[in-house]
Formats: C-alpha cells, sequence, structure tokens
C-alpha cells in the first residue's frame, strides 16, 4: 500500500489515529499519566486533550517524556505534572521503534529514551502503541539500537560498543549537527543486527561508565496496542494472545 494511502485528509495516518485512541480509552478520570514520544504516541495525546475539552475525561494530569511532548501538551491545554510531584504514575502511554514476540521493546528513535525510560518505570501500567511494521521476530532486525552517552569521552563508548558487535554511527540531526538529547548527551546508534540475548548485552552495555542508558526496554510493557491494516489488535493485559510476527 502506498504512504499515500495511509495518510488522511489533515495529513494524518488513520491507523496511528486510531491506536492513539484506543490507548487513552484506558485512561480513568483521576489518573496522572505519561506521556510519550513520538509520530504515533503523539496521537494519543491528542486524543487526550480532546477528551479533557469535551469533559469525557476529566481531573488527568500528564508527565511528559520530552520536552517536545510537553510543548505539545501545553499548546492543547492538557495540564502537567512532574514525578516530583508524583512519583508513581497511574499509567504511561508510549510508543516503540520495535517489538518482539515477548513485548520487549526497542526505543530511542526519537532521542527520548532516557526520559522514557524513568517514566516507564514509575508507571503501574505501560501501554505501547505502534503500528505493523514495528513488529519484529527478535529484537534488533529491524534496526539499530540507540545508546545515550556523555559528550566526554564518547569515542572511547563508541570503541566499547563497537567491541560489543555493533556497527556505530553518532546520530546526527537534519542539519548534520551532532543531535542532543533533552540532557545534553548524544545518542550512538548501534547497529547490532538480531540480538539473540537482549538482557544480557544490556547489562553488559550498562556496565560502561560514560554509557547513561540503552534503549532495551525488558519486561515492561503490560498492554499493547497495535495499528494494522485489519484494524487494532490489542496484546498483554489487554488481551491474552500473543502478537503474530507473520
Amino acid at each position: 500500500m502506498a504512504t499515500s494511502e495511509l495518510v488522511g485528509p489533515g495529513g494524518e495516518d488513520p491507523r496511528r489515529v486510531a491506536a492513539g485512541k484506543a490507548a487513552v480509552d484506558c485512561i480513568a478520570p483521576g489518573m496522572v499519566v505519561g506521556l510519550g514520544t513520538g509520530r504515533t504516541a503523539i496521537w494519543a495525546v491528542r486524543r487526550l486533550a480532546e477528551q479533557l475539552r469535551q469533559r469525557s475525561l476529566t481531573d488527568v494530569v500528564g508527565v511528559p517524556t520530552s520536552l517536545a511532548t510537553a510543548q505539545e501538551a501545553r499548546r492543547l491545554g492538557i495540564p502537567l505534572t512532574s514525578l516530583e510531584a508524583h512519583p508513581r504514575l497511574d499509567l504511561v502511554i508510549d510508543g516503540a521503534d520495535e517489538v518482539d514476540p515477548d513485548l520487549n521493546l526497542i526505543k530511542g528513535g526519537g532521542g527520548a529514551l532516557l526520559r522514557e525510560k524513568i517514566v516507564a518505570q514509575a508507571g503501574r501500567r505501560r501501554v505501547i502503541v505502534v503500528d505493523a511494521a514495528k513488529m519484529s521476530p527478535q529484537l534488533g532486525t529491524k534496526g539499530a539500537l540507540p545508546v545515550e552517552v556523555v559528550p566526554f569521552g564518547w569515542k572511547s563508548q563508541r570503541s566499547y560498543l563497537e567491541h560489543l558487535g555493533a556497527h556505530v554511527a553518532l546520530r546526527r540531526d537534519a542539519n548534520r549537527n551532532i543531535f542532543e538529547t533533552d540532557q545534553g548527551n548524544y545518542i550512538l546508534d548501534c547497529q547490532f543486527g538480531p540480538i539473540p540475548d537482549a538482557a544480557e548485552l544490556g547489562q553488559r552495555i550498562k556496565q560502561r561508565s560514560g554509557i547513561v542508558e540503552h534503549g532495551l526496554f525488558l519486561q515492561m510493557t503490560t498492554d499493547l496496542i497495535v495499528a494494522g491494516p485489519d484494524g487494532i489488535q490489542r496484546y498483554g493485559a489487554v488481551s491474552q494472545n500473543g502478537p503474530s510476527m507473520e
């Protein structure tokens, strides 16, 4: 299917819009909700704003996972708070770059992986929203694993990650400047190929000083919402059926 067929009259992908709406259906009045970053998660933010305006949801406040999400949420009129004020969140809605059959994730394509992981760990329930193209038989099959590093000595972290078997690229922005995260760190995009033991790799990556965080989100997803050609599919706590990789 051509990309243009997935885009509605307002430029939106109707599958992402539908998935975002499905995620917001998990929110109840009075909740404190983590607000994710990315092209699919942003539709959940916009749907939440719509429901707050219509008063079909009330007394909901958000904790954004990035400065970009915070800016959009404020523009839409969503009340925001912080993890300092609310260290335990009722629900977190976010996207992912890759999802395996056990609902493990690779995240960080948007560069917000550190804040996303901090917010995810604070959530009682974590709802991940993706399109079907993000489903993968094994993490690392579809793309790179982002690793956030401090700028000081970053080349030594690149060498260490290459020693672990990765082809490493320093992330740059559209103007070819070094991409900096909201914390002022760098992202190293690491092509490992299919990762046979993601937990072990994650432990080895975190052993190195100067590496702040990696984009492996393991055993954290409670609910997965997938927007595909046959509509919305739910897995995890919402459904007991495992996701199909076909």
